[in-house]
């Protein structure tokens, strides 16, 4: 499956958004190869069908990864093996079809249909001139203008999906801006006034220290409250900016994991807990998650809450390939977080991991 996954990845861009779909194509390739079950041909015919198979399939898969102008080549390069094999194979019309798929890459509506139109208009004429046979000119005709149009509007949607994901994202950019801008805002308010206490106190501290020792000290120890304080709101303060909330990485966890193709199945209702132990939590369910997408190869997930006598238990299970457990940076990282905060995690594989963290209720 690996093996694959990887050949896949050189085949195909990850973000074109076609998934398998192209490899299904191909089966419209039996219809070249149709002639072969009546006729049998000959050593030099097999080798020109073979050369053919892979000139087509270099240019079927090279142009996933064009767009634009650029996929042209593409797109003439598959119409002349059409016309090549059009006065021995009637099969052959098929390349126009393939050709005409990849129209909807060159761009516009309207550029693209004109696109087809010339390879549909091409394939017409080859007929006329060399290939009368109906076999070749009809399904070329019906099926490469259908597919020609749908693919013009598949690219279409695509490019309002891109578009889209460009909005979200600048969305995104700008919701960070205001963030960082709020927080700019919460620290002044929450630190501005104590730093300022802390500072006179400090002057007057220094200026007590000759003639009355004893209020000095207590100036001092004014100043060491004070620092606390503003200390521990700080914390909470930061603790609060980090973690979404359990509430908030369930969601967002049903989110990444929709897009990884894995279905999650969740029970129970995230628990009210104190920031610091909710946090530890959060950030368990969020590499947890993380870990399902990275690594698992899993088509199913579940994430469950159960509320026991003493603690509360976080279950994130999956279907994945589990195997020997290695604990990197991340596994880590969620045992110090929940040690600190009073809990503990299990992680566990076989058909699958499931990772349980506790944490005192």
């Amino acid at each position: 499956m690996s093996l694959l996954r990887a050949l896949h990845r050189r085949l195909l861009p990850a973000d074109s958004g076609v998934g398998w779909t192209p490899y299904l194509w191909l089966v419209y390739l039996s219809f070249f190869g149709f002639r072969y079950f009546f006729v049998r041909p000959s050593a030099a015919e097999i080798a020109l069908v073979v050369v053919t198979l892979a000139a087509f399939l270099a240019l079927y898969f090279n142009g996933y990864w064009r767009s634009g102008w650029r996929v042209l080549p593409n797109i003439a390069g598959i119409s002349l093996l059409g016309v090549a094999w059009a006065p021995f194979n009637y099969g052959a019309s098929v390349f126009f079809i393939f050709a005409a798929a990849f129209a909807g890459r060159v761009g516009a509506p309207r550029r693209a249909a004109v696109i087809v139109a010339l390879v549909v208009g091409t394939g017409l004429l080859v007929a006329a001139a060399w290939q009368p046979h109906p076999f070749y000119w009809v399904p070329m005709l019906l099926v490469g203008t259908l597919i020609g149009v749908v693919g013009i509007f598949d690219a279409g949607q695509r490019r309002r999906d891109a578009a889209l994901r460009l909005s979200q994202e600048e969305v995104r950019q700008l919701a960070q801006v205001a963030e960082r801008e709020r927080i700019s805002r919460d620290l002044h308010d929450l630190l501005g006034h104590t730093l300022s206490v802390i500072t006179l106190k400090a002057e007057l501290a220094a200026r007590l220290v000759g003639r009355d020792p004893v209020r000095a000290e207590a100036e001092i120890r004014g100043v060491e409250q004070v620092s606390r304080a503003a200390l521990a709101q700080v914390r909470e303060a930061v603790a609060g900016m980090r973690t979404r909330g359990l509430a908030g990485e369930l969601e967002h966890a049903r989110v990444a994991l929709k897009a990884a193709a894995v279905e999650l199945a969740s029970d129970g209702v995230p628990p009210s807990l104190p920031p610091a132990a909710e946090a530890a939590l959060a950030m368990v369910l969020r590499e947890s998650v993380t870990n399902v997408i990275r690594h698992a190869e899993a088509r199913n997930c579940s994430v469950s809450f159960h509320a026991e006598p003493a603690a509360i238990l976080l279950e994130v299970q999956d279907d994945g390939r589990g195997g020997g457990l290695v604990e990197g940076g991340g596994i880590a990282g969620m045992r110090s977080r929940l040690a600190a905060a009073g809990g503990r995690l299990e992680v566990s594989t076989g058909h699958g991991t499931r990772v349980r963290a506790w944490m005192p209720a």
